[in-house]
């Protein structure tokens, strides 16, 4: 796993608008939780920010003052258009202790019902898995080549390493093909009273920005 190392600054705890005058210095207002130990407020360079999600990296190298921290990114918050992070949350971590992360599912091919005209859905855009810090994958990988029309990828057809625990029940659908609107497939789906997929899950980059301070909103 890639570890990027984030320049840094301590800072005080504030508002709304300290936190939009660090924006305009181009740094993001982050908090560093974990250990039983109290919240620390700090702010982390926005373009080694960036870089390192650009990377997919979920561990870090703090830099604040000559001295380096690792750091587990737990939570991002982005602005309004999804693109720019606005606040980090970051979690104290040993390497050798597990950790309760969510990684995105990447799928793989093109299904075979897409061939006959359907849609796949993806139901999990990601999943909750526990491991080592250094463990977490980037991304977990499925093939759907095979998925005909009406069929399923279930949590137990994604294969990962078994020092790896996934928080999912086995039969949770990941993706689904489904079939034209309005064509005999689908009716007798509906005529046999099958139930349909679950609702895909939004995964939303944005969210409004919380870090308990006074002021924040």
């Amino acid at each position: 796993m890639e570890i990027s190392t984030i320049q840094g600054e301590v800072r005080q705890p504030g508002g709304r608008h300290a936190n939009e005058r660090l924006r305009r210095r181009g740094l993001v207002p982050a908090v560093i939780y974990g250990h039983k130990q109290p919240p620390q407020t700090v702010a982390l360079s926005l373009h080694d920010t960036v870089l390192a999600l650009s990377h997919m990296t979920r561990i870090i190298r703090l830099k604040i003052n000559g001295r380096e921290e690792q750091y587990l990114i737990k939570d991002v918050q982005y602005d309004h258009l999804h693109k720019t992070p606005i606040h980090v949350d970051l979690m104290r971590v040993d390497v050798s202790e597990r950790v309760r992360v969510r990684v995105p599912v990447e799928l793989r091919g093109t299904p075979k019902g897409a061939l006959e005209g359907g849609t796949l859905v993806q139901v999990l855009a990601e999943l909750e898995i526990e491991c080592r810090p250094l463990e977490i994958p980037e991304v977990l990988k499925a093939r759907v080549d095979h998925l005909g029309l009406n069929e399923t990828l279930h949590v137990r057809e994604i294969a990962v390493p078994p020092e790896i625990k996934v928080h999912h029940a086995p039969d949770d659908i990941v993706a689904v093909v489904h079939p034209p609107r309005g064509t005999t497939t689908e009716a007798a789906a509906v005529a046999e009273g099958e139930e349909g997929p679950a609702e895909p899950e939004v995964i939303s980059k944005g969210k409004e920005e919380s870090e308990g301070e006074g002021g924040e909103s």
